[in-house]
């Protein structure tokens, strides 16, 4: 038997109207067409996706977040400073007073302005009292706790602006204790006060008035005591709130207290004697905020001028405007608070050790900036992430363009086969040698179509007298 593994065969049907034959290569081709339109579809938007977490800051950029760094690290070295020689802790302080008449106020205080906050907090100590407000002056406490004036608001957990501070200003209300954090150990007051009594008739009540009783007695501690001559003690900063919490919370779980641990808590309460409270704390608040605000504003800014020299004013309008200057979302303007808000932490962590070469461990956490820290840690968080989104992005762009690159390959092939097979002009031989003499065109038709088939030269039938003979068997 002859071979005829070179033979290409088409199926054909035979219908009232002539031949119709059966090929798939078109409807591949447009399988794969959409298919690569979808791919391609894909990797524009995985691109508009890496872009927008790709940030477009240029040289002029990075000068600026740095000066912007620089200029309020400035501003914290000499502005905040530490809590007893900080110009800008007057400004929060002056606040917080007019905070607490504000809520002597709305809590029905009907004092006059001229009376001062020192009336303000007299009349809100009376009106939301406590059981835990225990100070240390000529009781057991000063000498069994160690407890005094200048410190029961740190050690007292109830005084701490804590959910965990919240948490035993509600137990305390409801089972009149007081707890007490000293020496690494959580102590319990039992019958704590004589005369309080927590309002309400029922559980959901009792805990509203306990919080309210909570939150107002905050209000009247946070600028010092009624009858301070100084400054006073406020309530202790939420950040240095936490060693407090530490402690019971180990407590708790039957976990060793470690040397660590006390160490830090110590540390807390000897910057909390010196003045370090909530009000110092927004204090350090203040340049990290100018530093944010400055930043975004520089960065609109610089949009804005570029945004009118570049487009003309047919096609201005507002959400391109916004679209180009937005100082929120874009990988650009987190790119330079990044900056900014770390140039700020090496101008005050500089200050800071500057206390370090003294000896001075105490003051060299009075002048850190912890809200600066915070921040820059929270912008280092996002640039990870960003980077990290980024990669995962790069990787499946890579692989899009390799699906891009063999669809491509595949509709080439496909396309050279559909013209390999084109074959309409070739095969209406058959209609021609039944409704025509010119039979010697089809003879020539028919031989292109087997050339083309890759019919072996031997084997093609060049003329009718080949035909005829190849029919008959000759």
């Amino acid at each position: 038997m002859e071979n005829y593994s070179n033979i290409n065969l088409l199926k054909f049907k035979v219908s009232e109207n002539g031949y119709e034959f059966d090929s798939e290569i078109i409807a591949a081709l447009g399988n794969a067409k959409s298919e690569l339109a979808e791919v391609v579809t894909e990797l524009n938007d995985n691109l508009d996706k890496i872009q927008k977490l790709t940030p477009a800051c240029d040289k002029t950029d990075y000068v600026l977040a740095t000066s912007c760094g620089v200029l309020c690290g400035i501003l914290d070295v000499f502005g905040v400073s530490e809590p007893k020689k900080t110009p800008l802790g007057k400004v929060t302080d002056r606040w917080f007073e007019k905070c607490t008449i504000a809520f002597a106020r709305l809590s029905g205080w009907k004092g006059q302005a001229d009376e001062g906050y020192s009336a303000a907090i007299s009349y809100l100590e009376k009106k939301y009292q406590i059981p835990y407000d225990q100070r240390g002056a000529g009781d057991a406490a000063s000498k069994i706790f160690d407890l005094n004036p200048r410190n029961h608001h740190f050690k007292s957990l109830a005084h701490n602006p804590t959910l965990l501070g919240l948490f035993f200003s509600i137990i305390d209300q409801f089972s009149n204790t007081s707890h007490f954090v000293t020496n690494g150990q959580v102590i319990a007051l039992q019958e704590a006060s004589n005369t309080f009594q927590l309002q309400g008739y029922d559980i959901p009540s009792k805990l509203f008035a306990g919080f309210v009783n909570w939150l107002g007695h905050l209000f009247s501690d946070v600028s010092g005591a009624s009858n301070s001559k100084t400054r006073g003690m406020g309530i202790p900063s939420t950040f240095w709130s936490w060693t407090n919490s530490v402690v019971v919370i180990k407590n708790e779980l039957n976990l060793n207290i470690t040397e660590f641990d006390n160490l830090i808590n110590q540390v807390a309460l000897e910057i909390y004697l010196q003045g370090y409270d909530a009000r110092f704390q927004l204090t350090q608040a203040i340049p990290v905020v100018i530093n944010e605000l400055l930043v975004r504003f520089i960065y609109s800014t610089r949009r804005i001028l570029s945004y009118f020299k570049e487009t003309i004013g047919k096609q201005r309008s507002f959400s391109s405007l916004w679209s180009a200057c937005e100082p929120f979302s874009n990988a650009t303007v987190k790119r330079m608070l990044t900056v900014a808000h770390g140039t700020f932490c090496l101008v005050d962590i500089g200050d800071a050790l500057v206390a370090v070469t003294r000896g001075n461990v105490i003051k060299t956490v009075l002048r850190l900036n912890v809200i600066g820290v915070g921040r820059f840690m929270v912008s280092l968080s996002g640039e990870a992430k960003r980077k990290s989104n980024s990669y995962l992005l790069n990787e499946q762009q890579a692989t899009l363009k390799r699906q891009e690159s063999l669809l491509q390959s595949y509709i080439l092939g496909l396309k050279e086969l559909a013209e390999i097979y084109d074959d309409k002009s070739l095969l209406d031989f058959t209609e021609e040698l039944k409704n025509s003499k010119l039979y010697v065109q089809a003879f020539e038709k028919s031989v292109q179509l087997a050339r083309k088939r890759a019919v072996p030269k031997n084997e093609i039938l060049k003329n009718k007298t080949e035909i005829d003979n190849y029919f008959l068997g000759r």
